[in-house]
């Protein structure tokens, strides 16, 4: 399983669609031809909302997760990340430092 980083800038992969679903959502990999269910609505705003926040776990806590579900949470990210659902944000400047 990859490592997931909670203090890392991460991101659905470009090739991700998310197709909102009344259990949750569904996540496609036009890439990899993955197919992922989501069933709960926190983790949707989580995953949906990772580009937004600096890190993991300020999309977490922006959802409304708590300390004591952040591990059940890091590990759903882990499993998404694995499939290649979601990767490392470059945050890397445009133009970069030399």
């Amino acid at each position: 399983m990859t490592a997931f980083d909670l203090d890392d800038a991460w991101e659905l992969h470009p090739q991700v669609a998310v197709r909102p679903e009344p259990f949750g959502a569904l996540l496609y990999h036009f890439g990899t031809r993955k197919l992922s269910f989501l069933k709960d609505l926190a983790i949707v705003a989580v995953v949906r909302n990772l580009s937004e926040h600096a890190d993991a776990r300020g999309a977490l806590s922006a959802a409304g997760v708590g300390d004591a579900d952040t591990a059940r949470y890091a590990g759903a990210l882990a499993t998404l990340a694995s499939a290649r659902m979601l990767v490392r944000r470059n945050t890397t400047p445009v133009g970069g430092a030399r």
